[in-house]
């Protein structure tokens, strides 16, 4: 068989494929058609540009791919409520008509009878949202501004349905290709139920359009989808592209029976400048025998374009599933698998003050609840009626709004709370307290401690360390947000110019890692090593990687880290005491 002949056979129920297939070696991507070059061609690796929406798309020259910039300032939506006034999808009828037919005799020549020729459509429907408004906003829009939400959505969704079109009536592919990540690797940005009332309709309407064609739909999202996968499946999403081994694939395979391909389970923790071939053998070996017998799988990294940014680890994946292909197997069968969500929360929280009167006590719980279901309104009524009560700042800080945030951060990690839900509730306590900081002075009262923290230098992703800032603020700890894009030396001498008790560092790129451990290292050269817990976090980090570079913490996700922050601090103040 062609890997052309393998790829269609995987799509069948009881398709018989003769091997597996090597990743995107069956797709010919074509990323030359001329809108993909009018919407994306300004992007120069070492410049700093616009694209035809008006997003700023700053792409590092030591950076492996573009990010948009949606500063306060830089931001295309600055209100919601007023889109229309500030969002103009780009005229791609006017901009699009010539080039289409050199564009199809190269596909052809280069796709031949091996490849599907492929259109590319990159930056999908929340993708787009959060490009025009910045994370933050996008998703606590879903809570604040549902209905002017669904009306921008139907809007982009209209552009990208006017775009898939042109791009069959003209380039004529066999396979649509489109990028939307609705996740982090272990959760969705949002409740599955969330999902479904503002996505899933649009995107049924979306890969509906390429079925009716007869084109094969391939969806990337580099995420945990598990809640949404029978959804996918059921819209019309053919391939799933980028599944992280995180969402248990063999699980996913017993589930599907095979609706939908899964093409991923090589996760980014691999493509590492110091990654041996050794070490990568055994991983992509481990990789291909938990996932290739369960059928309609495609072992390829989870990546949404082809190669890996280290250049030495994509032809070892390719030569292993080589050596998987060349010995026989047999089939395996599975016993019931353990669903993948296994992080047990752990409960934390203060109870409230003992000898505080009843009516106080409720009426300190009460925010602490108000804050949880993101009520803003409420939270700030119930500080002014507890300040009335004669309840002191510190006391609404410490026993309403950060058993909250704790709260929380208790169901973050347990799965049962997502992203918007924690940003929302952050802006409740930062409105709470506008209210209360005037009054911590004359209180005396301080912070438990000080905290300086930061995306690496390299790395331009800002939503994890954005969500432990939040999640540190509500534990009472003061925190110097850094930005993203941070050298090592700043990391240190902010710490030294700031009295910080904690260093805590965030990387999503393998190719920046390294700069943790010029952290560890430079903390010693300065002499600060010793009065200093330097924390590390991020997609690609482990508690291995933590100990080899002799940092002192990793956590998993947000609110762990908020909960070990504050708990070095409080064993801290017990030793000074």
């Amino acid at each position: 068989m062609t890997p052309k002949e393998i790829f269609l056979e995987l799509l069948k129920p009881d398709g018989q494929p003769e091997r597996q297939l090597k990743q995107y070696e069956a797709l010919h991507m074509v990323l030359t058609d001329p809108i993909n070059g009018y919407l994306r061609g300004s992007r120069v690796r070492g410049s700093v540009s616009k694209d035809r929406w008006g997003t700023t798309i700053n792409f590092p020259a030591d950076a492996p791919g573009p990010m948009p910039v949606t500063t306060e300032e830089l931001k295309v939506c600055k209100d919601i409520e007023h889109w229309r006034d500030y969002v103009h999808a780009p005229d791609i009828e006017a901009n699009c008509r010539e080039g289409w037919e050199a564009c199809i005799e190269g596909a052809k020549e280069k796709a031949g009878n091996e490849k599907l020729i492929t259109g590319f459509m990159a930056t999908g429907i929340f993708e787009q949202l959060h490009f025009l408004m910045g994370f933050e906003d996008t998703l606590t829009a879903l809570y604040e501004y549902p209905d002017e939400l669904h009306e921008l959505i139907d809007y982009i969704t209209e552009y990208r349905m006017k775009y898939v079109r042109m791009l069959i009536d003209r380039l004529h592919p066999e396979v649509i290709f489109t990028h939307d990540d609705w996740g982090t690797k272990d959760a969705l940005f949002m409740k599955p139920d969330m999902w479904r009332e503002f996505f899933k309709e649009p995107y049924r309407r979306f890969y509906g359009c390429i079925r009716d064609h007869g084109i094969i739909t391939v969806h990337h999202a580099d995420s945990y989808l598990v809640p949404i996968v029978e959804d996918m499946a059921e819209i019309g999403i053919q391939v799933w592209q980028g599944a992280l081994p995180e969402n248990d694939i063999p699980a996913l395979q017993k589930k599907l029976q095979g609706r939908m391909v899964l093409m991923g389970g090589i996760g980014a923790a691999i493509d590492r400048p110091d990654a041996s071939k050794e070490e990568i053998r055994a991983y992509v070996r481990q990789v291909l025998a938990e996932n290739c017998p369960g059928g309609h799988y495609i072992p390829c990294i989870t990546y949404g374009l082809a190669g890996t940014v280290c250049p030495h680890v994509d032809p070892i994946i390719n030569e292993e599933i080589d050596l998987y292909n060349a010995v026989l197997h047999m089939p395996k069968f599975f016993t019931t698998s353990v669903p993948h969500r296994n992080r047990n929360a752990q409960k934390t929280g203060k109870t409230g003050n003992a000898g505080a009167e009843q009516q106080n006590t409720e009426l300190l719980s009460a925010i602490s609840e108000a804050l949880v279901k993101g009520r803003r309104k409420q939270v700030l009524s119930l500080t002014e009626q507890a300040l009335t009560a004669g309840i002191k700042a510190q006391t609404i800080l410490a026993d309403g709004l950060m058993p909250g945030m704790a709260k929380l951060g208790e169901d973050f990690t347990a799965g049962r709370a997502f992203v918007p839900e924690m940003l929302v509730a952050a802006r409740c306590m930062n409105a709470a307290l506008e209210i209360l900081r005037p009054l911590f002075a004359a209180e005396n009262s301080t912070s438990i401690g000080k905290a300086c923290l930061g995306t690496v230098r390299g790395d331009m992703h800002d939503i994890g360390k954005n969500l432990v800032k939040i999640m540190m603020e509500g534990a009472g700890i003061e925190v110097v947000d850094l930005g993203v894009d941070v050298n090592a030396e700043t990391f240190v001498q902010t710490a030294i110019d700031e009295h910080c008790d904690i260093i805590a560092c965030s990387a999503l790129l393998t190719t920046t890692m390294s700069e943790m451990r010029r952290v560890v290292e430079i903390a010693k050269e300065r002499g600060i090593r010793d009065q200093v817990t330097i924390m590390i976090g991020g997609a690609p980090i482990t508690q291995e990687f933590c100990d080899e570079i002799g940092a002192d913490l990793y956590t998993d996700d947000a609110a762990q880290a908020a909960r070990a922050a504050r708990s070095v601090l409080e064993r801290k103040a017990e030793r000074q005491v």
